[in-house]
């Protein structure tokens, strides 16, 4: 079948089960333009939350197909392999939540995106690369921080408040490759241009880089830019969205190497089997929907954050 008939397949199939595709910025090229919504965490996050169809089509990584059901639990949530899962959700558990919240007595914990769906239902709110920040401001200065998954996400977010976060050692392997090494390779090759690294990306490489920005940021920041060049450090599925909304401009990965073999594993193919046979859906248990979506939906809000009240 070629990808014109496939494509026409999967459009008659969304037609029939009113389904919508969701797709991250990290997927291929061709599940991008085939994907209703494109867009980071935090927008898929609000389409999840906001979509009208009757099935989702989610193309990323399981804890974001999780999200969607949570936010979503009258919907069908299809996720087109169910092996694409993510590594730094998978470096912290409901139990390390517990643990840490016992040794830090009246604590916010502030739960990463990139997390399973149990994490998130013991944290109390959680946030996106692009709202870390601003979470963080939320909750008053006498009040100690717990910060899980994401180290490095955490350290970024440490140097923008001056506040002191309880870090769980989690990080992403793919921003991880990234190194100041290749940082500096990249700038000897284009001299002048701005490098935009993910919060992801270790410390190191975070403080080199002229900007650190959520995928979401780096977009609105190409089109922004003055600079024809810009150096960009995060998975390499990013720069077919920045070349394709950006023509005139030139988009250079820090690392070629920077790449998620698991937001890889969706494709065209992938996504017409699950329309035909609805499967593999992704569903959440009611009570850890009722506390994920708590936490996910107070990220939202504009007002303070304060621990919320547990069973003993």
């Amino acid at each position: 079948m070629t990808d014109k008939s496939l494509v026409q397949k999967i459009e008659n199939l969304k037609k029939k089960h009113n389904a919508v595709i969701l797709a991250h910025n990290y997927q291929n090229a061709d599940v991008q333009d085939l994907a209703d919504f494109s867009g980071d965490s935090l927008e898929l996050a609000q389409k999840g939350k906001d979509v009208s169809a009757n099935v989702i089509v989610f193309c990323g990584v399981r804890f974001m197909a999780e999200t969607a059901a949570i936010l979503a639990p009258d919907k069908i949530v299809l996720l087109p392999d169910a092996r694409s899962g993510c590594p730094m959700a998978d470096m912290a558990n409901a139990k390390d939540v517990k643990m840490l919240r016992a040794k830090h007595p009246g604590s916010v914990v502030v739960c990463y995106v990139n997390s399973t769906a149990e994490v998130k239902a013991e944290s109390d709110v959680c946030c996106t690369s692009s709202n870390a920040v601003k979470v963080i401001e939320r909750i008053s200065h006498d009040v100690p921080i717990i910060f899980v998954p994401d180290q490095y996400l955490a350290g970024h977010v440490e140097r923008m408040t001056g506040r002191q976060l309880v870090k769980w050692p989690g990080f992403c392997p793919t921003h991880a490759r990234i190194l100041v090494d290749h940082v500096d390779a990249v700038r000897t090759l284009y001299p002048g241009a701005p490098v935009i690294v993910h919060p992801e990306c270790r410390s190191d490489v975070c403080k080199s880089a002229n900007e650190v920005l959520s995928t979401g940021q780096m977009v609105a920041y190409a089109k922004k830019s003055d600079s024809q060049t810009i150096l960009v450090g995060t998975e390499v599925g990013l720069l077919y969205r920045l070349k394709k909304e950006n023509p005139s401009k030139s988009f250079v990965p820090v690392l070629d190497q920077a790449v998620c073999p698991n937001m890889k594993l969706n494709t065209l193919s992938k996504i017409a089997w699950v329309l035909e046979d609805m499967s593999p859906q992704i569903t959440v248990t009611n009570e850890i929907t009722v506390a994920a979506k708590s936490a996910v939906l107070k990220m939202f809000d504009d007002g303070p954050i304060t621990p919320r009240k547990r069973q003993q």
